[in-house]
């Protein structure tokens, strides 16, 4: 009986595992770095959920190694700062800029939501884009977000790192910095 199970187990095992195996058509990480280069940079943004100004003046120390990271002293909006730090510390050379514009130059802009993909939120009283973060995944026609400089009212003049949950008809653009290319990518 004993050696039933054990058959019975390996037999199993096999036939759960056999599209996790080289040489098989998985979504493994291993085999697609792309997929581990966008979790990596998610993994980095989720360790500063909770980061806060200290006194609501865009200060404190989280905020100012965002500011520093693309020279820009403490005080400033820092929403770019943060999308940039998080790729800078991921290993990422670029984006690294504190300017929430410069983050959707036509070689970036892609319609593929997916994990990492920054967006971009459009202000018509200021004529630009003036807030953006990281999209975590998409609910239907809804983003979960992880978002610098707002609060839980989704502000762009807020005070601190947030998981937001954010409607797809207020992001204006969306852009790719992991160089990882989507049929949609308007490259």
């Amino acid at each position: 009986m004993a050696t039933v199970k054990f058959f019975l187990g390996i037999v199993c095992f096999a036939l759960a595992g056999r599209y996790s195996l080289p040489g098989r058509n998985s979504i493994s990480l291993r085999q697609n770095p792309a997929l581990a280069n966008e979790q990596r940079l998610l993994q980095v943004a989720k360790k500063e959920l909770g980061v806060r100004e200290r006194t609501g003046n865009n200060d404190g120390p989280g905020i100012a190694a965002y500011l520093g990271y693309v020279h820009v002293p403490e005080g400033n909006a820092w929403c770019a700062a943060f999308v940039s730090w998080v790729f800078g510390q991921a290993g990422y050379p670029a984006p690294r800029t504190a300017w929430s514009p410069a983050l959707f130059p036509l070689n970036k802009r892609t319609k593929e939501i997916r994990p990492a993909v920054v967006f971009g939120i459009y202000f018509s009283h200021l004529k630009r884009i003036a807030h953006c973060g990281l999209v975590e995944r998409q609910e239907g026609d809804w983003m979960i977000t992880i978002e610098g400089n707002t609060n839980p009212a989704g502000s762009r003049e807020g005070d601190g790192v947030y998981r937001k949950r954010r409607h797809l008809k207020a992001m204006k653009y969306f852009a790719n910095w992991t160089g990882r290319k989507g049929a949609d990518d308007e490259n």
